[in-house]
């Protein structure tokens, strides 16, 4: 069983234990990420997330502070997204106390080099490049600019090529000061947790508190849904497949209907057996992949199907989503079905919690997000939900509870379409987005 407590100088401590494990997961999560961001800073918080690992003043450069990382034989890697920012290693138990010190120092005291921070910034343009160049991967954020348009919300992560080469050191240190603070920050411990390990926390991240309590933190803007009509963003590019999303508006983090969306989502597009894999990849032959999924942040949410399709097609694909939406807002779903997408969330979440960094990201993820909309007045979870809690809830959604969802949000005016492809007719795609 988890358990989450507030040490002394602010920080939230999330243990986990994990019988039979003979790893520990240590990972940082803290309430902050691109939608924190002034339009001029747009991608720091992600770039930030790179520059923990160019060196501390124990460990001065990136091949010592990685060396030392390779030497305990473990995993370790990080993540930016709008909200959130998080950092980890997975080591034998055993290495514990060198995990802490390591993630503890890489937070505390990280050098944030000049000369580091004008080489990364060639790294990060092309990890823009990539994404760029990967529609399969950038639908998501062409989408969701979108849903949000020029606000921190609809911008990329990883920012742009412009925001990215004038970021300065002064830059990094204003924004790490006032952003990282231990009342909006996680430590989540998941695995084989031995005795003592929390005076080693109390220990490792003392000084947290008093590196920060001066620097004024931003808050993000809060998302206002006022959609009157259907959207649409196309991003052209010559590609050999043609690439969408299209979905709508749903709800935030904690919703009171957060579970029967996401049975909703599953039934839709989750498995090889929903009805829109089957829909448009096995009987019309037009997709080879397709997926429905929801996103939901502290203040908003949404639910998008994904697919890539054939050029020519693509019209034929939205309208079988735009079909599917519609059956699923006017037909009960039977109860086999609804049984077996229950069945496979609790498989999946089987699966996905054998290992403790996968038990880590459960619980921290939460955590952060908790503090988040407490800090916000953001009706939400009241609670960080343990596996066992998440399947009782996801047992009580009903056909009906489905239903009810998927008539709220699959409204006309509430559509928004993404296409990445060699397309420039608008009006081609707007007569196409009613019910």
């Amino acid at each position: 069983m988890f358990n989450l407590q507030k040490l002394k100088n602010g920080l939230t401590l999330v243990t986990a234990p994990i019988e039979g494990t003979k790893t520990i997961t240590a990972l940082v999560m803290v309430g902050t990420g691109s939608r924190y961001e002034e339009k001029q800073l747009t991608g720091i918080s992600h770039f930030l997330e790179h520059m923990f690992f160019k060196g501390t003043k124990k460990r001065p450069t990136t091949k010592i502070l990685s060396s030392e990382m390779d030497s305990t034989g473990g995993d370790f890697n990080a993540f930016t997204s709008k909200e959130s920012t998080g950092f980890w290693m997975k080591v034998d138990a055993s290495k514990t106390e060198t995990a802490l010190d390591i993630v503890s120092d890489m937070l505390l005291n990280s050098k944030f080099d000049k000369a580091e921070i004008e080489r990364e910034k060639g790294v990060i343009i092309e990890e823009i490049n990539m994404y760029a160049d990967n529609p399969m991967m950038y639908i998501e954020d062409v989408f969701e600019e979108c849903l949000y348009g020029d606000t921190p919300a609809g911008r990329d992560t990883s920012g742009t090529k412009e925001t990215v080469s004038k970021f300065t050191r002064e830059d990094f240190i204003r924004y790490f000061t006032g952003q990282y603070k231990p009342g909006n920050s996680v430590i989540c411990l998941a695995g084989n947790i031995k005795p003592g390990t929390v005076k080693k926390v109390e220990k490792y991240f003392a000084d947290f508190a008093a590196k920060h309590e001066r620097i004024d933190f931003k808050e993000k803007d809060i998302v206002a849904v006022n959609q009157s009509s259907p959207a649409l963003k196309i991003n052209f590019k010559k590609t050999d497949q043609a690439h969408l999303s299209l979905g709508v508006h749903a709800y935030s983090h904690g919703h009171p209907d957060e579970m029967a969306l996401k049975l909703l989502s599953i039934i839709l597009g989750g498995s090889m057996s929903s009805r829109l894999f089957i829909e448009l990849r096995e009987r019309r032959g037009l997709a080879y992949y397709v997926r429905t999924s929801v996103e939901g942040y502290s203040d908003s949410g949404y639910l998008s199907t994904q697919a890539g399709v054939k050029m020519e097609k693509i019209d034929e694909a939205i309208k079988v989503i735009l079909k599917e939406y519609k059956k699923i807002r006017e037909e009960l779903i039977k109860p086999d079905e609804l049984q077996r997408v229950k069945d496979l969330i609790k498989g999946k979440i089987v699966i996905q919690l054998e290992s403790s960094d996968d038990v880590a990201e459960w619980y921290g993820r939460q955590a952060a997000m908790m503090l988040t909309q407490q800090r916000s007045k953001k009706r939400g979870r009241e609670a960080v939900y343990s596996p066992e809690e998440f399947i009782k809830k996801i047992n009580k959604v009903t056909a009906k509870d489905i239903r009810r969802v998927a008539n709220d949000i699959f409204i006309g005016k509430n559509l928004n379409l993404a296409v990445i492809g060699p397309y420039k007719d608008e009006d081609r795609f707007k007569k196409l987005l009613k019910f």
